[in-house]
């Protein structure tokens, strides 16, 4: 039981063994040294829903077939942290290099993921910098981009497409006022011709991907920080399968891939491509 006035439902070393490592065998999400931010961000749930521990929570959510009270867990303890221009040297070599030489291999369409989109600001970025490289030969291409997540509230707000003026910052002035318009409250959404070519959908990153065409160009950035090395190797290896010839991936700059279980070729510094054909 807990006390009437505490802000706080302890977890026992029990019950945080028991999510940690259904979180992990779930999700590949490795919360072990979390035991603080599961506490911090579950304890007030736990009491709203009257119940006094974790091990009730856990139940709960076991058994509710809907799926509803798991997607709200699922949106607790994830962290959902992006803006626009984060990590900006990709989207530089996107436009600069990726896309000229994609565009000498591919014809009219490019097959584009934005694997753990959070509120949709790097898919958005990503039409962006499409949209500036292609100009008036967009109209001939199909670069629409597929965008991901786990969290059903963060795919929301990526929908509506509507951000802080702080997450605008790092954007050059002439892509605010040519794609976002200024909303009464201050707020910017992003124009809807970029809202159109980007799809969202919810996806486990632990699951199989399934796919018509290989990809193209693969963003997964600051998503693997969260993973354990296995976990990590696994993902890199679905990726590569699902990867086209020539095709790019982009992880975060302070992730890293193990060269000796994967066949990305290292391009620079958190950049990879698929080559096979030497």
């Amino acid at each position: 039981m807990i006390a009437q006035n505490s802000p706080i439902v302890n977890i026992t070393d029990a019950e945080f063994e028991k999510i940690v490592n259904f979180v992990y065998r779930t999700y590949g999400i490795d919360l072990r040294k979390k035991r603080q931010l599961i506490e911090g961000r579950l304890s007030q749930t736990i009491k709203t829903k009257g119940l006094t521990s974790f091990e009730q929570y856990f139940n709960m959510l076991l058994n509710d077939k809907s799926g509803t009270e798991m997607n709200l867990f699922l949106n607790k303890i994830t962290t959902n942290h992006s803006y626009f221009g984060r990590e900006n040297e990709h989207f530089e070599f996107l436009q600069n290099v990726a896309l000229p030489d994609l565009e000498k291999r591919r014809q009219r369409e490019l097959r584009i993921w934005s694997a753990g989109c959070s509120a949709g600001q790097e898919a958005y970025n990503i039409a962006m910098t499409i949209d500036q490289y292609f100009g008036p030969r967009k109209s001939q291409w199909d670069t629409r981009i597929l965008a991901t997540d786990i969290s059903t509230e963060v795919l929301e707000k990526a929908k509506k497409g509507v951000y802080s003026a702080d997450n605008l910052t790092d954007l050059p002035p002439i892509w605010r006022s040519k794609y976002f318009k200024s909303q009464p409250d201050g707020s910017y959404q992003i124009s809807e011709a970029m809202r159109k070519e980007v799809i969202f959908k919810v996806f486990n990153l632990m699951d199989q991907i399934v796919y018509k065409k290989p990809f193209d160009i693969i963003f997964c950035r600051n998503v693997m920080i969260y993973f354990d090395a296995e976990t990590t190797n696994k993902l890199v290896k679905r990726f590569y399968d699902a990867t086209s010839e020539g095709g790019y991936l982009f992880i975060g700059h302070s992730e890293s891939i193990d060269k000796e279980y994967t066949g990305y070729t290292y391009v620079r510094p958190s950049t990879y491509q698929k080559i096979t054909r030497k």
